[in-house]
């Protein structure tokens, strides 16, 4: 069963934010709390951690791509 990844909300006022890169790609094993990407907001560029350890499976949301904060970003197996 795939386990959402969904852009984290990094302050209360923030909306969305821009996937900076990609620090694993489809493939690679990742553990919890590993950082899986890099997430620029209006004040940082912040690694975004793993929700759950597993295959990344599937990435959504290209470098450069803005997403809302809730949507899903990638896909863990």
């Amino acid at each position: 069963m795939a386990t959402e990844i969904r852009m984290p909300s990094l302050g209360y006022d923030m909306e969305s934010g821009k996937i900076a890169a990609w620090l694993k790609q489809v493939g690679d094993q990742v553990q919890r709390g590993e950082p899986i990407a890099e997430i620029e907001t209006d004040k940082a560029t912040i690694e975004m951690e793993a929700v759950a350890s597993g295959t990344l499976s599937q990435i959504v949301a290209e470098p450069g791509s803005e997403v809302a904060v809730g949507e899903v970003v990638a896909y863990l197996e």
